[in-house]
């Protein structure tokens, strides 16, 4: 397991999978470790993956200083990565809340950004953000789902701050397309690779000033969104593409908020099919 040493001293550590050009890929959670990302639907066989496990997730050292939680505290552990790996851009994946963490570094450092792949991503630094409405909306679309009756008095019920680990439980199908074996042991790993109080600093009060992170980035961009997520919905996957001069939108059939599970062949070959037109793009 490769590791490397973030500008305030905290060992961080990533994970290779697959071959090829490298490939940055940034877990959500938030503070989630980047073991959930596995292959990517079978991206690996594309691109080699580079999973960061954020400070204090995963196989990374825990920080002296737990305010570095903070998402844009986290940029300069991104950019400590890609000069580690020797690259003058990069391609950077990012999924769910790390879309923050990738838009922040884009405008920080827009030269050194090759591509960006924003999955189901937040996008609360550009100021768009995801509201109980939005969540709801996409819940009513799984009404005919059999699990449906049971799930959703707790899926509203997350949204309120007063969720206990049963309603997390309890609306777990909500978040993917399929609800299968694989969805299960997918969503039964997420407690034991989140870390909860980092997760509750990282969008912490003075993380995000959407004036400066909407300056341009003219790197190709491909926001990838599920028909089924609420975070976001499609729609407000357009708006985030719309900041954007150079930026295609997706929208997978059928998809929750891990797209690449629900369909991953198809998830895979859209995602290869973008970086490899970005890379010849220059």
């Amino acid at each position: 397991m490769p590791t490397f040493t973030a500008p305030d001293g905290t060992a961080l550590a990533y994970h290779l999978v697959g071959e090829g050009e490298p490939l940055l890929c940034l877990p959500g959670g938030p503070m989630r470790a980047s073991a959930y990302l596995g292959d990517l639907g079978g991206l690996s066989r594309h691109r080699r993956l580079v999973r960061l496990d954020l400070r204090g997730t995963g196989d990374s050292g825990v920080p002296t200083d737990p305010a570095t939680y903070r998402c844009d505290r986290q940029v300069d552990d991104v950019e400590a990565l890609r000069e580690h790996l020797g690259l003058p851009r990069v391609d950077i994946l990012a999924h769910s809340a790390a879309g923050d963490l990738a838009l922040l570094h884009a405008a920080r450092h827009p030269h050194r950004v090759r591509s960006l792949t924003l999955v189901a991503s937040r996008a609360r630094a550009l100021g768009v953000d995801f509201t109980v409405e939005h969540r709801q909306e996409a819940a009513g679309l799984r009404a005919a789902e059999p699990w449906f009756p049971g799930a959703r008095a707790a899926f509203d019920v997350l949204w309120t701050g007063s969720a206990t680990d049963a309603d997390w439980d309890a609306a777990m199908p909500f978040f993917y397309g399929r609800w299968d074996a694989a969805a299960r042991a997918h969503a039964a790993d997420e407690v034991a690779q989140t870390n909860e109080p980092a997760a509750e600093r990282y969008a912490a009060a003075g993380a995000f000033d959407p004036a400066t992170a909407r300056a341009r980035l003219d790197a190709p961009v491909l926001v990838l969104a599920g028909a089924w997520d609420g975070g976001p919905l499609p729609r407000v996957a357009a708006t985030v593409a719309e900041a954007f001069p150079r930026a295609e939108l997706t929208v997978q059939p059928g998809a929750g908020h891990f797209p690449w599970l629900d369909d991953p062949a198809g998830f895979s070959a859209t995602v290869a099919a973008f970086l490899d037109a970005a890379g010849r793009a220059g």
